[in-house]
C-alpha cells in the first residue's frame, strides 16, 4: 500500500471527527510542488519560461517607480529652494531647470506604462498556460483511469478518490499563478529591503515579527479547510447525485409520476445545509482570528510609520526620503503577508494536490506477464476454467468456486440462472476485468494471464445489458466497437445491417450522421430497444473470434429478439460465443446450457438433455412457458 493509501486509510478510521494529522504529514504534502511544476512543464515550456522571465521583470518595477519617485521629490524641494528663473513657464523652460524633472516624470511614466503592459502579458499567458493545463491533467487523469482495473470503479472508497480528483483536475490553476506569484514577490522583497536596510534595518524584523500570528492562523485554517472538505467527500457526491437524477432527461418520467420532486429538493437541502453549517462554522471562526491579528500588524505598521516621519520631522530623512520609505514600508507589509500568507496557502493547495496524484499514484492490480503471448487465431481448441472460484474486493462471499467446464471452439454455450448466480461474474473473469482468485482459465492451453491483456481485449466482442448510450453520432455509436478502424463507414454500415441497427438508423434525420440522445442540440433519442441494436452492431463491428451477450435484448419484443438470434447464431457460426439471457426461448438456440446457482454449476447439457432431466432447468422453462401460455 502506497504511503497516499495509508494516510487515506487512517483519516477514514478517525472518522468525521477526527483531529488533523500530524504536521509532518501535511508538510509531506509539499512534495507534489514538484510533480505539479513537471505537469505545467510539460504542458508547455515555452509558456512557462515566458510567465518566470515577465513576472521578474515585473518583480523590481516596484522599487524603481519608488525611487523614482523619490528623486522627483527631492528634486522639485531642491528647486523650491532655489530662487526663481522668472515669471512664468517659458522662463523655467529657458532656464533647462525643469529638465531633470521632466527626464524623471518621463522615467515613472515609462516605468508605469511598461508595468501595465507587463501585468497584461502576465495574464494573457497564465491564463493560456493554465487552461492548457486543465485541459493535459484532465486528458491524463481520463488516461489513467482507463488504465485502472473495474474493482476501482465499483468501490465506493475509490469512487471518493476520483471524485476528489476530477475537481482538482480543473481546480488547481489559481495554484499555477500563486506559485509564480510568490517568486516574484519575493524578488521584489528582496529589491525593496535592500533600499530599506540602508535606512533603518530593523523595521523588517519588525514586520515579519508582526505577521507571525496571521500566517500561523491562515495555516491552521487553511488545513481545517481541506480536512473538512475531504471528510465530506461522500456527501458531496450525494449531493451531484441528487442534483443529477432530480433534473436529467433519464429520470424526469418518473420524477414527475412518482412526484419525487419535493422529495429530492428536501434530501439535497438537509445534506447541503449541513455541510453549509461546517462551513460557515469555519468561515467564521477564521474571520474572527484573521481580523484580531490583522488588527496586530496594522499597529505595527503605523508604528514604524510614525518613526519614520518622526525622522523625517528632525531632518534625518528627506522628504523624497519620507515618500521612498514610507511607499517601501507599506509595499513590504503587504507583500510580507501576501508571500507568508501564501506559502500557507501553497502549503494548503498542495493538500489538495495530494487528492490528484494519489489518485495518479493508484496503480491496476491486474498483473500484466513479462513475456506475453498472443491470442490465438483462431481458436482451435477452446476455452477451459480449471476450477475457477474468484470474491469481489472486500466481500467474504464467493461469487463463483469450484466452476470446471470447457466451450468448445466454435461452440455457443448459453449461462441460465437466477440473479447473483454468477454469470455475468464469469464473463467478467473471461475477460479479465478481474483475475480468479483460485484456479485458472485457458485459452487453447494458454492461461489467461499470459495473453496480453489489450490482445485478448481486441478479440472479445461483449455487449452488456447496461450498455452505454453514447451521446455520439449513430456511426460513432457503432464505431467505438473497433475504434481504431472507426472511420470506416462500410464496416460500420456492415455491423448496423447485421444488428438490424440499420432499419433503426435509416429513418433519422442525418442517417448514421445523427447526433444520438438528448444531451447536445440536434440530438434524436432511441426507444430501448433501439438503442440495444445499435448496442449489439458495436460487437459485430468488432469481429472478435469470442463474442459474449450478456442480456442484450432485453429491451426487445419477443419477435424482434427471435431475429436477432437467428441472425446471430449464423454470423457467429465459426466462432466462439457465450450468451446469457433469462428467456429461454433465445436459451435453447445454444449449442450447450450451463445452470448455475450460487455460483456452481449444477446441470449442463441441451435443451432438450436439460428439459429431459426434470431439474432446475426444466422447473423454470416450464414457469416461463406457462406464463406465455
Amino acid at each position: 500500500m502506497s504511503s497516499s493509501e495509508n494516510f487515506a486509510a487512517r483519516l477514514a478510521f478517525r472518522g468525521s471527527t477526527a483531529d488533523q494529522p500530524p504536521l509532518g504529514e501535511q508538510l509531506a504534502t509539499l512534495r507534489h510542488l514538484k510533480r505539479f511544476f513537471a505537469q505545467v512543464w510539460r504542458t508547455s515550456a515555452p509558456l512557462t519560461v515566458a510567465s518566470i522571465v515577465l513576472r521578474l521583470l515585473r518583480a523590481v518595477q516596484p522599487l524603481l517607480v519608488l525611487y523614482v519617485g523619490k528623486l522627483i521629490i527631492d528634486e522639485v524641494v531642491r528647486q523650491s529652494g532655489m530662487p526663481s528663473p522668472g515669471p512664468g513657464l517659458s522662463a523655467w523652460i529657458a532656464s533647462g531647470r525643469l529638465v531633470p524633472v521632466a527626464e524623471l516624470l518621463a522615467l515613472e511614466f515609462a516605468l508605469i506604462v511598461a508595468a501595465d503592459l507587463l501585468g497584461r502579458a502576465v495574464s494573457l499567458v497564465d491564463g493560456i498556460l493554465a487552461e492548457l493545463h486543465s485541459n493535459v491533467v484532465s486528458m491524463e487523469l481520463m488516461q489513467h483511469a482507463a488504465g485502472l482495473d473495474l474493482r476501482h470503479f465499483e468501490s465506493s472508497e475509490y469512487q471518493d478518490r476520483l471524485e476528489r480528483a476530477r475537481r482538482q483536475a480543473a481546480g488547481r490553476n489559481a495554484l499555477l499563478a500563486q506559485i509564480f506569484g510568490q517568486g516574484q514577490s519575493i524578488v521584489t522583497i528582496l529589491t525593496l529591503a535592500a533600499g530599506l536596510l540602508v535606512y533603518a534595518p530593523w523595521l523588517i524584523l519588525l514586520l515579519l515579527v508582526s505577521l507571525v500570528p496571521s500566517v500561523v492562523s491562515e495555516a491552521k485554517f487553511n488545513t481545517r479547510s481541506y480536512y473538512l472538505n475531504r471528510r465530506r467527500s461522500p456527501e458531496r457526491r450525494e449531493l451531484e447525485y441528487l442534483r443529477y437524477i432530480g433534473a436529467s432527461a433519464e429520470t424526469a418520467k418518473e420524477i414527475k409520476l412518482f412526484g419525487l420532486g419535493t422529495f429530492l429538493v428536501g434530501r439535497f437541502k438537509r445534506l447541503a445545509d449541513t455541510i453549509m453549517l461546517d462551513n460557515r462554522r469555519l468561515a467564521i471562526q477564521r474571520a474572527i482570528w484573521g481580523g484580531l491579528f490583522a488588527a496586530l500588524s496594522t499597529i505595527a505598521y503605523y508604528g514604524a510609520y510614525a518613526y519614520i516621519v518622526w525622522r523625517t520631522v528632525e531632518g534625518e530623512f528627506t522628504l523624497g526620503d519620507l515618500t521612498f520609505l514610507a511607499g517601501s514600508f507599506l509595499r513590504l507589509h503587504g507583500l510580507f503577508e501576501q508571500l507568508l500568507i501564501g506559502v500557507t496557502q501553497i502549503a494548503g493547495q498542495s493538500l489538495y494536490l495530494d487528492d490528484l496524484f494519489s489518485f495518479f499514484d493508484i496503480k491496476p492490480t491486474i498483473a500484466l506477464s513479462p513475456n506475453p503471448k498472443p491470442f490465438p487465431q483462431p481458436i482451435r481448441e477452446g476455452i477451459v476454467f480449471e476450477n475457477v472460484g474468484f470474491r469481489y474486493p472486500d466481500t467474504e462471499r464467493w461469487a463463483v468456486r469450484g466452476l470446471n467446464f470447457t466451450l468448445k471452439a466454435g461452440e455457443a454455450l448459453a449461462l441460465v440462472g437466477e440473479n447473483g448466480a454468477g454469470k455475468t461474474t464469469i464473463v467478467k473473469l473471461l475477460t479479465r476485468l478481474y483475475d480468479p482468485d483460485e484456479g485458472r482459465i485457458l485459452i487453447d492451453g494458454i492461461d489467461l494471464r499470459d495473453i496480453a491483456i489489450e490482445d485478448l481485449r481486441t478479440h472479445i466482442g461483449v455487449i452488456f445489458q447496461d450498455f452505454i448510450r453514447y451521446s455520439f453520432t449513430a456511426a460513432e455509436n457503432i464505431g467505438v466497437g473497433r475504434i481504431e478502424v472507426e472511420p470506416d463507414r462500410g464496416r460500420i454500415e456492415a455491423a448496423a445491417g447485421q444488428s438490424l441497427a440499420a432499419g433503426v438508423i435509416e429513418k433519422l434525420p442525418l442517417g448514421y450522421d445523427q447526433p444520438l440522445g438528448k444531451l447536445f442540440a440536434n440530438g434524436r433519442d432511441l426507444s430501448g430497444g433501439e438503442w440495444q441494436k445499435v448496442a449489439i452492431a458495436r460487437a459485430y463491428m468488432r469481429d472478435a473470434e469470442l463474442i459474449i451477450l450478456d442480456e442484450p435484448t432485453a429491451a426487445l419484443d419477443a419477435k424482434a429478439e427471435a431475429e436477432v438470434f437467428q441472425r446471430f447464431k449464423g454470423l457467429a457460426r465459426g466462432k466462439t460465443a457465450v450468451l446469457i439471457s433469462h428467456r429461454f426461448s433465445t436459451v435453447r438456440m445454444a449449442d450447450r446450457i450451463l445452470v448455475l446457482s450460487g455460483g456452481r454449476i449444477i446441470e449442463s447439457g441441451t435443451h432438450e438433455e436439460l428439459v429431459a432431466q426434470r431439474g432446475v432447468y426444466a422447473d423454470l422453462f416450464e414457469l416461463q412457458a406457462a406464463g406465455y401460455r
